[in-house]
């Protein structure tokens, strides 16, 4: 039983997107726990105001029909105020996301999120601290062997060498799923098939271009984020410019490049 001296809140929301300045709560589910152990839950769909994006709503099931006949959220910010007063939070990636999606959406209609009397915990800081994800934690994961020397060129590389070789033998014939539960492929003891799983959207090395689930080139930044390469480039030949001109690395303008030229050729 969790020790708590004032109740303690978990929540997690769901949103039109990743952009926490711009972007919009479509639900909220907490569960309040007080400190003698009662709990109390409350969950509430929210219509955005704006259309969901396609991409958003593959990840959550969320669409623009279920939520058309909802409360917008000024409607039911002073609830979702009031169930939150005087208690600490809790959630999955809140620091990151959820507590700055949420005092966004509060700062629109005129309340006052208080954070700096709340105890704010995030239960991913800890995974990550404690289940560390570097190279060291991974050669003992898959050795089980304690890594010596780290930070040594050497050293680290004869790790990740044993730390990949580990991986081949662990997952050889397991699927293979990105964040969003979609299957990727298999992976295999072949470098070209598993090249092809663990970077089939890439278009360059920085991520500035994906591939989208249309098989096409499209931004993945800015202002035509999720909008097509070639498209972009036609409708507004300037940007096309700004990009070549601008701090972005020369493999990003090289295929930036390729895909102008290409676009050009059809």
């Amino acid at each position: 039983m969790l020790n708590l001296k004032n109740p303690l809140v978990f929540f997690d929301l769901e949103a039109t997107g990743i952009n926490t300045s711009k972007d919009r709560i479509i639900e909220i589910a907490m569960i309040k726990i007080f400190p003698n152990g009662q709990k109390e839950e409350k969950s509430q769909r929210v219509n955005p105001g704006i259309p969901i994006p396609l991409e958003s709503s593959l990840v959550h099931g969320i669409y623009d029909k279920h939520i058309k006949d909802e409360p917008l959220f000024n409607q039911v910010a002073e609830l979702i105020s009031t169930f939150l007063e005087n208690c600490d939070l809790c959630g999955f990636n809140i620091l990151h996301f959820d507590i700055p999606l949420l005092a966004q959406e509060f700062n629109r209609v005129g309340i006052d999120f208080d954070t700096e009397k709340r105890n704010l915990l995030d239960a991913q800081k800890i995974y990550h601290l404690m289940e560390k994800r570097n190279l060291g934690a991974a050669y003992k994961f898959y050795t089980g062997k304690e890594l010596e020397d780290a930070h040594s060129a050497l050293a680290d590389t004869q790790a990740t060498m044993a730390v990949f070789t580990g991986q081949i033998e662990k997952y050889e014939q397991q699927t293979i799923s990105n964040l969003k539960g979609e299957v990727l492929g298999i992976i295999e003891n072949d470098m070209s098939a598993l090249h092809l799983v663990l970077n089939k959207n890439m278009v360059d090395l920085a991520g500035r271009m994906v591939i989208n689930d249309q098989g096409k080139e499209v931004f993945n930044f800015g202002k035509h984020k999720g909008k097509l390469v070639t498209e972009v480039l036609q409708k507004e030949p300037s940007f096309y410019d700004w990009m070549m001109k601008g701090d972005f690395p020369l493999d990003t303008k090289k295929k930036l490049t390729q895909l102008r030229l290409s676009s050009f050729n059809k």
